[in-house]
């Protein structure tokens, strides 16, 4: 299953059923654990570790070294999890010592092609990224989130978990939980209510969503008093606390 013109370093760890294309290159301190396929023209460098099942496609370059001219060779990592598909052309780098020193890529995740996670960005679990989405360095993004094509993302901003984005969006601050978001730069655009139908949200707790963003949104009030009255509505609708939990983490500012 390794390719004959594939240059794996002997200390290299793979697990079993790996699979390694053409003119492959993986560095000495990979790992790579059972059932992941890589396909030909791909350099997986640095302290990088790839979990199982995986497909990572032609012409990727995993682990490099970070575009940040601090790093100095420290020894950070890259972490990927289990079961993502990481389509052509996709640049994910190394961590810095000026941060966790890691990037982390979770499980189920649908990286389409020339998507750049930059160093020390923390992506969770169940997102897609569409074709040319870009995080720069320490970008947060949560579960089930959709970035669409060409989406930017400034560097330290948060995404909260069920966010989706529209094509070319540019995104200079934290996006809350749950909201749609389009423009350059982007701007709110109502819950992604579809996506939280698709993904078992109730009746009620959608209605107790729409509530939250207008209280943020629509009425007028300054973020500490919006603040205020989704702590009440929590208190009814649970699924507004991961907002309100975010909010109160925010250091960037939320788009408004």
């Amino acid at each position: 299953m390794i390719h004959e013109t594939a240059i794996i370093h002997p200390r290299a760890q793979l697990g079993e059923r790996v699979s390694v294309g053409p003119y492959s290159i993986i560095g000495e301190h990979v790992t790579i654990d059972d059932g992941t396929t890589v396909a030909a023209h791909v350099v997986i460098n640095g302290h990088t570790r790839i979990g199982k099942d995986n497909r990572i496609f032609q012409f990727c370059s995993l682990g490099e070294i970070p575009q940040d001219k601090k790093y100095a060779g420290e020894p950070t990592r890259l972490e990927i999890g289990d079961r993502n598909v990481i389509r052509e052309f996709c640049t994910f780098n190394l961590g810095t010592i000026q941060d966790v020193g890691v990037t982390r890529l979770g499980d189920d995740n649908w990286i389409m092609a020339y998507v750049h996670i930059a160093h020390d960005c923390q992506v969770a679990n169940h997102t897609v990224f569409a074709n040319n989405a870009s995080l720069a360095g320490h970008v947060e993004v949560g579960d089930h989130v959709i970035l669409g094509g060409f989406t930017g993302v400034h560097q330290f901003c948060k995404i909260g978990a069920h966010v989706m984005t529209a094509i070319s969006s540019v995104v200079f601050k934290d996006i809350p939980p749950y909201m749609m978001a389009a423009g350059q730069p982007a701007v709110p655009h109502g819950i992604n209510s579809e996506g939280l139908k698709r993904r078992g949200y109730s009746a009620a707790a959608l209605a107790g969503l729409k509530r939250a963003y207008k209280l943020l949104y629509r009425e007028g009030l300054t973020l500490a008093e919006a603040q205020t009255k989704l702590a009440i509505l929590a208190v009814e609708i649970p699924e507004v606390a991961p907002l309100l939990e975010f909010l109160a983490q925010s250091e960037r500012g939320i788009i408004r």
